[in-house]
């Protein structure tokens, strides 16, 4: 075991100024359920915890005005049985029922949910562990320029989209491809004042530095997740295919909105998780599908569309059919909802 200190502020001020007093190796904590996993396996070091769950007024559940608005330590069961996101915004209620199990949802939180760390065997795996043994398999992410055991190995889980050649790990979370689906935005604070971005901003592609995964700044917290209000958000669905029906992740998922007049779509919003290395929005698939009615077939062109640029490894080639295949689905199921 790594020794650390943890401290539970309960103002930001108190929480900014102990980050700073810690130094190097603080990190933030909210529930814990990924972090803590990471430290057994020896993958995070932290000297210093910070949790930020103690901070009064960070875990407001706000449904009225223009935007949906979600504190950062909002718990995704909370979230998830809202009445209105229930009725309104199937697509996120979804995307948190199908994560994890009710006991973990009960403690995550909806702004640390975001920053969850891949599921990759070889980067969970791969650690020499805290009494400093070898390291058994290579890992970028884990310790950059070692390799990539993926490539060329058991690759079945890994990315088929947004992958580079140091790195093919799957994102691994649901609630953000939802978030991505419908435009969200990410708030931000840190010793340089308060921000708000796109949450695709949030995520970097693996390029050649696939240690980098966030664009957070030194020290910057999220502190809230906004969402514009549409109409297509009752036309929506998270659907999620996994090797068993419950506390699994993705092997491909879909989250899909839609704003219809009558049969014909006149804006869709398509994000696809499972397959890619980032919550992976599609243009092309909305693009196909912009003002026209939707079929069978048309479904299955934008399906296809959203996978063009898809590369298989040795065994994870079935990822670009099941994707095709889960996001004609969710097409299908958003459109039978009603508006």
């Amino acid at each position: 075991m790594r020794r650390f200190t943890y401290i539970a502020p309960t103002s930001r001020e108190d929480a900014f100024s102990a980050f700073a007093a810690a130094g190097e190796g603080a990190r933030w904590v909210a529930g814990g359920t990924n972090i803590y996993d990471l430290m057994k396996l020896d993958i995070e070091r932290p000297a210093h915890l910070i949790d930020v769950t103690a901070i009064e007024g960070l875990d407001a559940i706000e449904t009225g005005g223009e935007m949906l608005r979600f504190g950062t330590n909002a718990r995704m069961a909370d979230v998830a049985a809202n009445e209105t996101i229930l009725r309104d915004y199937p697509v996120l209620s979804e995307s948190l029922w199908k994560a994890a199990s009710q006991q973990l949802r009960n403690m995550a939180t909806v702004g640390a949910n975001l920053l969850q760390r891949t599921r990759c065997l070889y980067f969970r795996n791969g650690a020499g562990g805290a009494s400093g043994g070898a390291v058994i398999y290579p890992c970028n992410r884990r310790e950059p320029g070692s390799g990539c055991a993926a490539i060329g190995g058991i690759d079945r889980g890994q990315a088929v989209l947004g992958a580079s050649a140091n790195c093919t790990a799957v994102s691994p979370g649901d609630w953000p491809v939802a978030l991505t689906a419908m435009d969200a935005q990410v708030e931000l604070a840190g010793p340089q004042g308060a921000r708000a971005i796109p949450i695709a901003e949030l995520y970097r592609l693996p390029g050649e530095t696939p240690q980098i995964e966030f664009t957070l700044g030194d020290g910057e917290m999220i502190t809230g997740i906004s969402v514009p209000k549409t109409r297509a958000g009752r036309r929506s669905t998270y659907h999620k295919v996994r090797d068993r029906e419950s506390y699994a992740f993705a092997l491909a998922s879909a989250a899909v909105a839609l704003d219809m007049d009558g049969d014909t779509i006149r804006k869709a919003h398509v994000a696809l998780g499972g397959v890619a290395t980032v919550p992976w929005r599609s243009p092309e698939a909305e693009a196909v599908l912009a003002g026209k009615p939707l079929t069978e077939g048309l479904a299955e062109k934008a399906a296809r569309a959203a996978f063009a640029e898809a590369k298989a490894g040795k065994l994870n080639g079935y990822k670009i059919d099941l994707g095709i295949r889960t996001l004609v689905d969710a097409l299908s199921i958003a459109a039978e909802r009603n508006s």
